[in-house]
């Protein structure tokens, strides 16, 4: 399987799916438990693109840093995570340490 394979967005997809409210994921984990620890880039590709039912304001970059290319921008990312108890600064970021999320192995 590659990263531009069908399977590999499916994945990535199952796994932000499971994100819990009020939590987060990074770009590059998504893409490691994906199966391609390398392809953080690809991961957002897919984020920008993919089904828009899925809670993709849960991703954040490996800084915690909120996406620019967020539909509506990082200030509607900010807001759909504020909603969901997140603090968000005012330079977009969150507390990764307190927030990253791991799915159960």
């Amino acid at each position: 399987m590659t990263p531009t394979e069908p399977n590999f967005s499916h994945r990535v997809y199952e796994l932000v799916a499971q994100i819990p409210p009020g939590r987060v994921m990074t770009y590059g984990q998504l893409a490691a438990l994906a199966g391609h620890p390398r392809a953080a880039r690809i991961v957002g590709g897919i984020a920008h693109f993919g089904p828009e039912d899925l809670p993709w304001h849960r991703v954040v970059n490996k800084q915690g840093g909120l996406a620019g290319a967020f539909p509506g921008g990082r200030s509607e990312q900010g807001r759909r995570l504020e909603a969901e108890g997140v603090e968000v600064s005012v330079d977009y970021k969150v507390k990764l340490e307190e927030l990253i999320w791991y799915p159960d192995r």
